[in-house]
C-alpha cells in the first residue's frame, strides 16, 4: 500500500525536478536581486510583506516563462547544436507539450501576481509577458539580440519598482538600463561559444556580425556603462556610503569577471557567468538594501 502511494509521488517529484533543471530555476538569482533593488529603492526602506511576496512570485514566474518558452521555441535548434544537444527537450526527457504547459502556467501565475500589486503592474504584465517570449526570436532577425535579452532581464528591476509605487520614474529607467547593459554585455561573450554554429544555422549575433575581438570591446563597453549607471543612480537618489561600498565591490567583481575570459580563451566562461555574476547581483542587493533600511 505504501509503495502504491509513494510511487506516483516519486514520479511527480522526478518530473518537477526535470522542469526545474530544464529552465535553470536556481538562476532566478540573476533577476531577483535587481527586482528587490527596485523594490527597496522605490519604497525608500522596507516594502510591505504583500509587496515583497507578490513581486517575488511575479519575477520567478516571469523568468520561468522566459526560459520555458525559450526552450520550447529553440528545441530543434538545440538538438542540432552540440553544446545544447543534451538539454531536456532534445533528449526526450520532457515533451514539447509539457514545456508548453509550463509556459501557460507561468503566464497565469505571473498575471495573477501582478493583479495583487497595483493597476499599472497588471496593465503592463501582458506587455512584459509578450516581450520575454518574443525575445527568443530576436536572434533570427537582428544582431542586436543581446540588447533585446538585456532589456528582458531589466524588466525585473522595473517590475520591482512599479510593484511598489505603481508609477514610472526616471530613476527606475536608469536602474533598468544598468541591468540591460550588464546582462546584454555578458550574453555577447556567451554567444562567442556558438559562432561557428550560428553561421551555419543563420543565427545573428554581435560575434558573428563583428567578430570575436570586436565582441569583447562591446562586452567591456557595456559593463563600463553598467558601473557608470549604478554610480549615477547613487548620486541621483542621494544614496549613502553603504550603497557606494556595494558599487565599488560590484564594479571590482565586474573587472574580475572581464579578466576571466579572453578572445582566445573562453575556458572560464562558466565560472564568470554562473559564479561571478551571482556574486555581483547579491553584493549590489545586500549593500543597497542596507543603505535604504538603516
Amino acid at each position: 500500500m505504501v509503495s502504491i502511494i509513494l510511487s506516483p509521488m516519486r514520479r511527480t517529484g522526478a518530473k518537477a525536478h526535470l522542469f526545474f533543471d530544464a529552465v535553470k530555476f536556481e538562476h532566478s538569482i540573476f533577476a531577483l536581486p535587481f527586482a528587490y533593488m527596485g523594490m527597496f529603492l522605490a519604497a525608500g526602506g522596507w516594502p510591505t510583506w504583500s509587496e515583497f511576496v507578490w513581486i517575488t512570485v511575479a519575477m520567478v514566474a516571469a523568468r520561468t516563462l522566459a526560459m520555458s518558452s525559450n526552450r520550447l521555441i529553440h528545441w530543434k535548434e538545440d538538438a542540432a547544436n552540440p553544446r545544447t544537444a543534451n538539454r531536456h527537450l532534445p533528449k526526450g526527457l520532457l515533451k514539447p507539450w509539457e514545456m508548453g504547459g509550463l509556459v501557460l502556467v507561468s503566464i497565469g501565475v505571473f498575471l495573477f501576481a501582478a493583479s495583487q500589486l497595483n493597476g499599472l503592474a497588471l496593465a503592463l504584465a501582458p506587455v512584459a509577458a509578450i516581450y520575454v517570449v518574443a525575445y527568443s526570436y530576436a536572434k533570427y532577425v537582428t544582431w542586436t539580440t543581446h540588447f533585446v535579452l538585456g532589456w528582458a532581464d531589466a524588466i525585473a528591476a522595473a517590475g520591482g519598482w512599479i510593484g511598489v509605487t505603481g508609477t514610472f520614474e526616471p530613476q527606475m529607467l536608469l536602474l533598468s538600463f544598468a541591468v540591460a547593459m550588464w546582462i546584454g554585455g555578458f550574453d555577447i561573450i556567451y554567444a562567442c561559444q556558438d559562432i561557428a554554429f550560428d553561421r551555419s544555422y543563420g543565427v545573428k549575433s554581435v560575434p558573428r556580425h563583428f567578430g570575436i575581438e570586436a565582441a569583447f570591446w562591446w562586452y567591456r563597453g557595456m559593463h563600463i556603462l553598467t558601473s557608470a549607471s549604478l554610480l549615477a543612480l547613487g548620486v541621483w537618489m542621494d544614496l549613502g556610503v553603504l550603497y557606494y561600498t556595494g558599487w565599488v565591490v560590484g564594479s571590482a567583481l565586474l573587472v574580475y569577471e572581464n579578466s576571466l575570459v579572453k578572445p582566445n580563451d573562453l575556458s572560464k566562461l562558466q565560472l564568470a557567468f554562473f559564479n561571478v555574476n551571482s556574486y555581483i547581483a547579491v553584493v549590489l542587493l545586500v549593500f543597497t538594501t542596507l543603505d535604504v533600511v538603516l
